[in-house]
């Protein structure tokens, strides 16, 4: 079981961008002032508008939902159920607050859970989405085969992540990571029996990401004069935000796939 816990909690140091397990503690604190953590809500609700019916009767699954931004923008845009889930209390924490700020009580639920454990008890969704999160649920095809568990016969399922530019991985900064190319993903798709419905390329928004990073690094000085000790720990986390930036402009394509169960 410790091994277990430990593994968790490494993907998801991974998925944030942390290099060891013990700046966990300290992500609420520097991620403070981000509420979009990964996913754009907006490319979401894109998809779901163009090709969802019936949209206010969905019943919506947000696997890592860090602190709600899609989930609650699905809510008050779309006015679909949607319950999401994370492994972070704080996160679920602020989800919670703004979901009483925006009055969504009805359409919002939020939950501390590990994605892992909550894709064996939760059924018949009608989209389950997982957003920029990494391998939190292992390999790309261990991860569709989880998510596939929680959904309808031919529901929906939606994953915002990325695909090398090229097959040619030497420029990639983060080695630790097993990026897959575009034919790669299709093919992985096929062998899963699951068709993409439609995708949206995610271009690299760099006064986006340097304005995140820099609001990052003013939160990670203010930790470093409280814990001195922990010095390295934070420039190291700041180092990781700057290279996984400069992978999403130069080397990797983002893309926000809407898939359906064959």
């Amino acid at each position: 079981m410790c091994n277990e816990k430990n593994d968790v909690e490494e993907k998801l140091a991974k998925s944030l961008t942390a290099e060891s397990t013990n700046l966990l503690p300290f992500l609420p604190y520097l991620l403070q002032d981000l509420w979009e953590l990964g996913s754009n809500p907006s490319d979401i609700i894109k998809l779901m508008q163009k090709h969802f019916t019936d949209l206010g009767k969905r019943k919506i699954l947000d696997l890592a939902c860090g602190k709600g931004a899609v989930a609650i923008r699905i809510a008050e845009t779309l006015k679909a159920k949607v319950k999401g889930v994370d492994i972070i209390p704080e996160f679920i924490e602020f989800a919670k607050i703004k979901v009483i700020e925006l009055g969504l009580n009805a359409y919002s639920q939020f939950i501390v859970g590990d994605i892992n454990e909550v894709v064996l008890e939760e059924k018949d969704y009608d989209c389950v989405i997982l957003g920029a999160v990494g391998d939190v649920l292992g390999t790309p095809k261990e991860t569709l085969m989880k998510m596939k568990k929680t959904i309808k016969p031919y529901g929906y399922m939606i994953i915002d992540d990325v695909y090398l530019d090229c097959e040619d991985t030497i420029q990639i900064n983060n080695k630790k990571h097993e990026y897959l190319t575009y034919n790669q993903w299709h093919g992985l798709f096929e062998e899963t029996g699951i068709s993409v419905v439609d995708w949206l390329i995610n271009h690299a928004d760099h006064e986006q990401n340097d304005s995140n990073t820099q609001a990052i690094i003013v939160r990670a000085m203010e930790l470093t004069k409280l814990y001195p000790q922990h010095k390295e720990l934070f420039e190291g986390y700041i180092e990781s935000q700057k290279s996984e930036c400069e992978d999403l402009e130069n080397n990797l394509i983002g893309v926000t796939w809407l898939l359906k169960i064959k």
